[in-house]
């Protein structure tokens, strides 16, 4: 016990270091934390935490999605719907399938092998790019649109990883079945998600009591995740729609005082969330290093060469013609939706880094098949998912300011505020103009009748 505590301590106390240095340095804490957790891997005597895939899927994530759902626009994200499923689908289906033919005819691997080690690295990551873009003054779009395609694509990246997992384990697989689970799972899952919302804003409604309030949204994340997750779904859905529900209704319901107090205890549940996500990533190192052979190491830079090379161009391939082409089909789509600059487009391509569920993935895959023999390079995709999380976290983490700072993005967000402001100037004006006749003619009847309005009396 006195163990743990030193090392919860321990923790903490490389938070807020972080926290200090990033400030000084002017970079993300994120990016300073794995560091440190690579670093603390690596010393010896500390004691080693091999990080559960149950504590981060069931644990870490439904409340971080939870959360980030919450704090989303409604009226943003279904304005933003469009490239939101392009990339959080159809970007990682198309990603998935480009890791799996690569990796099959170059390196050698099993196709379906392949196609688990796609699931796990083509999702970007929902917690980190968030916590670097958002300190970079982008355009509010761009970063809607990160959000949102962070939000879903791990539901897709997790069906993908079973029915991989389950295609080498059993060395069965049929498309069309398959194809129908996955939108049996996204209707169902989205309506349960909705379902857990509308009840949790109602006992929350009925309790009256910002402490009871704020413990039914600590439990609606989980109820929402661990029940789709049990019968077989992601649970990611599910929680991204019971979040963007008491994001819409909850203003209604929810009474003041509640949500000052609850704003405050959830951010700093995700500050310390996210906190442990990345410490507790990097600190896998040792993990890793204590699970493979000497022989796998030397084949390891190569391999993660390529597959970052492969991810990287997919997501550039897929999202150029996703953003352009859709467009280019639909003049009227042009026309309520024009094209945005060729520079945001180049963002939302360039920003792919990697995450904890990624590593937490491909952690859970299974020791055996069902035949009893090995699951077939197990330790090359989780030394091959440590590598690629590593590599993007800090690689594309530091070079973010730069590639923001030459594409002039900062002052596409300071005229997009301006336009806001503009807008909001003039719609004031608008209304003081509609109002104006009235109280005018108000005026009138009081001098001629010499009385008040009778109406503005009631």
């Amino acid at each position: 016990m006195p163990a743990t505590i030193g090392t919860i301590l321990l923790f903490l106390a490389v938070l807020v270091a972080a926290a200090v240095a990033a400030r000084r340095l002017q970079t993300a804490p994120s990016i300073l934390i794995v560091i440190a957790g690579v670093a603390l891997a690596v010393i010896p005597g500390l004691p080693r935490l091999e990080l559960a895939p149950e504590l981060v899927l069931l644990g870490i994530l439904p409340p971080l999605i939870y959360s980030a759902g919450v704090a989303m626009s409604w009226r943003e994200f279904r304005f933003n719907l469009r490239p939101i499923t392009l990339l959080a689908f159809g970007c990682v289906i198309f990603t998935s399938g480009a890791v799996a033919a690569v990796t099959h005819f170059v390196l050698g691997m099993p196709l379906a092998v392949g196609f688990v080690l796609g699931a796990i690295v083509a999702p970007p990551d929902v917690v980190a790019p968030l916590a670097i873009v958002r300190r970079l003054g982008l355009p509010r779009r761009l970063v809607v649109v990160l959000e949102g395609e962070g939000l879903a694509n791990d539901a897709t990246a997790l069906i993908l990883y079973r029915f991989a997992v389950a295609a080498v384990t059993t060395g069965v697989f049929s498309f069309t079945e398959a194809a129908g689970t996955f939108a049996l799972i996204v209707v169902g899952e989205i309506g349960y998600g909705i379902g857990v919302g509308w009840i949790s804003l109602r006992l929350r409604r009925w309790a009256r009591d910002p402490r009871v309030e704020i413990t039914l949204s600590l439990m609606t994340p989980y109820v929402a995740f661990v029940v789709p997750a049990q019968l077989g779904g992601s649970g990611v859905l599910a929680t991204v729609a019971a979040g963007l529900f008491v994001s819409w209704n909850g203003p209604l319901l929810i009474s003041a005082a509640t949500r000052l107090q609850g704003i405050f205890f959830w951010d700093l549940l995700v500050y310390l969330l996210e906190g442990f996500v990345f410490l507790l990533t990097g600190m896998q190192m040792r993990t890793l290093l204590d699970r493979t052979d000497t022989i796998l190491l030397r084949d390891l830079p190569l391999t993660i060469l390529i597959v970052l090379a492969v991810i990287v161009a997919a997501r550039f391939i897929w999202v150029f013609p996703a953003t352009y082409l859709p467009r280019w089909l639909s003049p009227s789509l042009a026309r309520r939706d024009p094209s945005p600059p060729w520079q945001w487009t180049f963002l939302l391509a360039f920003v792919g880094v990697r995450g904890v569920v990624s590593l937490a993935a491909a952690l859970a895959i299974p020791l055996t098949k069902t035949d009893a023999s090995s699951f077939p390079d197990r330790d090359l995709i989780l030394f091959v998912t440590f590598g690629v999380i590593v590599v993007t976290l800090i690689g594309q983490g530091l070079a973010l300011p730069s590639v923001v700072k030459r594409l002039a993005l900062p002052s596409d967000a300071e005229d997009e505020r301006r336009r806001e402001r503009d807008a909001e100037i003039t719609a004031r004006v608008e209304t003081l103009n509609v109002a104006r006749p009235g109280r005018s003619a108000r005026r009138r009847r009081r001098r001629y009748t010499g009385r008040p309005d009778a109406a503005a009396g009631a």
